[in-house]
């Protein structure tokens, strides 16, 4: 293995823009339209079949390949782009950054000294230490899941949240990683010296625990058992802290730190490239041995239990992958595909966030949007803003539904594969019949269109597929529907000459309205007021999102994700408007035509309203946003909902019909811009 230094600048990973992906483009550009490829981007709910959809695209075998890894719990939580082309297969890997790393090393101790606090015994405080509450950074994964002391045998039951994919192929007495039989190939990893740093930062723990409480005690003069409530409940407030300004606990992040760090020094193949401040930036490799390749990159993406101490897969921000893949049913032609699979949509039927930011710009540069969807349970409340965010961006003449697990809709009156296939789409018809209500029928005609043209029904695709087998002739006819489709994707359709007329202050008073509606909702999430069917946020999210605008990091927290929910808003109230213009120039077209004109327009429009948002929320909102994370104290979770509320939504996302709304002027000129690109005329 060799490594590599490159500028640091590669590896910040702020909210405007994607350094990344741009690292992985500069080793394994992704193919587009001009190279004869279409880009698939893949969406769906948690443990729907998304990456075993990717699996059977690629033709690997779920035994003897097992990639990309699956389960049915979150599996995919990295982008991955998966380039289906000859040649030899050839990955590049990039990284979290360093701060980003420790950022959420920090939150997961802070919440370790919180079960300490509690009373929590030491195998929870353990799992609290190694495993974020988000489940995005599992570093058990890379620093083990073993004991709780040196004492104690290893542990032999799994997390009962974890559910893993099957065994690793090849794992053997002489071959304990499954990452290769030659001994220069395994990783130099002593998980012996590991559970003794980990043991040493719970022991150093339960000292800053008892100190700061005892601190506390002594500086409030707490003398009876009231008193003594009182302070565990402020203690448990300030705890984060009081912890982040001892340097005990800078110590105890770095060795954790040091410890992660190993695994990138024991790698033997392929090539690490490291910043400035040397933490690893990307791994590279090539090979013309597919299963050499697959053993090795399954070290960035599997989520197998018996190999955790050595896996890096929780620190992959991005995994790219070009290689000779092709599915068995193909009869050996490779299609020009890329697959883009991502972090799950959700997995409760109330798990409705908007697509993120970076989702929304995927949804409208790539040409296709696979959404998969449990045949069993379909089209709940995460599919369904899914489906919304894809109309209102004009977006739905990419949209394929994707109905897995098919062979589970069961029942005495679904006989037939007809029979179970009208009973899903009937749960897709009460969905259109929802969005009917809140958008023009032509709107509902599309999707309709889309339902009936564009639909697959998948069984059993977790084994290979067998013609032979009733519903493995079902999926193998789908997925060849699939790749129809997927060759009818066209470019830019002929809009005719009639161009629609909009009155520029209905456009002002649909955005004036939607970003009224964002200060109700969020007055709701903040605790300041409550709203019909929003649920106020724990202070610890909130301090968390706080946080994430305040480093420049991040601009959403889990499911709370306040740029992306106003982006939906606009896109929705605007949409509403783009589909009845005031008037034509020239002959007024019939509504396929008008259709097409109105996807135009809105496309335009939602690939700009991301730049301003980040603008005004991410950029100019910060000091706002760190002068909010740093309140602390008694009170302080109300003082910080009023200063989100007064001091960065109401000035730097104003409802305002003044002139001197620069927002809102902003957002106007983004629908000028979007109406010169289309050919459209306000007045």
């Amino acid at each position: 293995m060799t490594t590599r230094e490159h500028p640091a600048s590669d590896t910040n990973r702020g909210t405007g823009s994607r350094p990344a992906a741009a690292v992985r483009d500069r080793y394994l550009p992704l193919p587009t339209r001009e190279d004869g490829y279409r880009q698939i981007l893949l969406l769906g709910t948690t443990g729907a079949g998304k990456t075993t959809v990717v699996r059977q695209l690629l033709g690997t075998d779920p035994d003897n390949d097992r990639f990309p890894s699956t389960s049915t719990a979150k599996t995919t939580v990295s982008d991955t782009e998966i380039v289906l082309a000859p040649g030899p297969f050839h990955a590049v890997v990039t990284f979290f950054a360093r701060d980003e790393v420790v950022r959420h090393l920090e939150e997961c101790a802070s919440r370790a000294a919180v079960s300490i606090l509690r009373g929590l015994d030491r195998a929870q405080v353990r799992e609290h230490l190694l495993d974020h509450e988000q489940q995005r950074f599992r570093f058990s994964y890379v620093l083990g899941r073993t004991r709780t002391s040196p004492t104690q045998p290893e542990a032999t039951e799994s997390d009962p949240f974890d559910v893993f994919d099957d065994p690793e192929p090849g794992l053997t007495d002489t071959d304990p990683t499954g990452f290769g039989a030659d001994p220069q190939a395994l990783p130099t990893i002593d998980l012996t010296d590991t559970d003794a740093v980990i043991y040493r930062a719970i022991d150093t723990l339960h000292t800053l625990v008892a100190t700061h409480r005892d601190t506390a005690r002594r500086d409030l003069g707490v003398t009876g058992p009231d008193d003594e409530q009182d302070l565990e409940d402020l203690l448990e407030e300030e705890l984060d802290r009081l912890l982040r300004t001892d340097p005990r606990f800078d110590q105890l992040i770095a060795s954790l730190l040091a410890e992660i760090d190993k695994r990138f020094t024991a790698l033997s193949i392929g090539r690490i490239d490291r910043g400035d401040d040397h933490w690893p930036q990307s791994w590279t490799w090539k090979s013309d041995d597919r299963t050499d390749f697959l053993r090795a990159v399954n070290r960035f993406t599997s989520n197998y239990a018996p190999l955790f101490g050595h896996l890096l897969s929780p620190l992959v921000d991005g995994i790219r992958v070009a290689g000779p893949f092709g599915p068995r049913w193909n009869d050996g032609t490779i299609p020009p595909l890329v697959l883009i699979d991502g972090e799950g949509l959700g997995h409760t039927p109330t798990s409705a966030a908007a697509p993120s930011m970076a989702v929304a710009d995927q949804i409208n540069t790539v040409d296709i949007v696979l959404l998969v969807d449990h045949a069993a349970q379909p089209m709940q409340a995460a599919p369904a803003a899914a489906i919304r965010s894809i109309l209102t961006s004009g977006n739905v003449d990419k949209l394929v539904f994707c109905f897995t697990h098919f062979d589970e809709v069961t029942g005495d009156n679904l006989a037939t594969p007809q029979d179970r296939a009208g009973h899903v789409l009937g749960s897709a018809n009460n969905l259109l019949a929802a969005l009917r209500a809140d958008f023009h029928h032509r709107d509902a005609q599309a999707l309709q269109r889309r339902l009936k043209t564009a639909t697959l029904f998948l069984s059993r695709i977790d084994k290979p597929l067998d013609p032979r087998d009733p519903e493995g002739k079902v999926s193998i006819r789908s997925f060849r529907k699939l790749l129809d489709v997927i060759d009818a994707a066209t470019e830019r359709p002929d809009l005719g000459p009639g161009r629609p007329i909009y009155d520029t202050a209905e456009l002002r008073r649909a955005v004036t309205a939607a970003i009224g509606q964002f200060h109700r909702r969020w007055d709701a999430v903040l605790g300041l007021t409550s709203a019909h069917g929003v649920t106020r946020e724990h202070w610890t999210r909130i301090k968390a999102l706080s946080k994430r605008f305040a480093e420049g990091s991040a601009d959403q927290y889990d499911t709370l994700r306040p740029s992306a929910e106003l982006r939906e808003l606009i896109k929705e109230e605007l949409y509403k408007q783009l589909d009845t213009p005031q008037s034509w120039k020239g002959h007024r077209p019939d509504d396929t035509a008008l259709s097409a004109i109105v996807n135009e327009f809105a496309q335009a429009v939602a690939r700009r309203l991301n730049a301003p948002i980040r603008q005004r929320l991410s950029v100019e909102a910060q000091p706002q946003w760190q002068r909010g994370y740093v309140l602390h104290g008694s009170g302080s979770t109300l003082l910080r909902a009023e200063h989100i509320a007064q001091y960065i939504f109401d000035p730097y996302v104003s409802d305002s019909p003044s002139e001197a709304n620069r927002f809102l002027t902003d957002l106007l000129t983004v629908i000028e811009e979007a109406a010169d690109e289309v050919d459209v005329t306000l007045v």
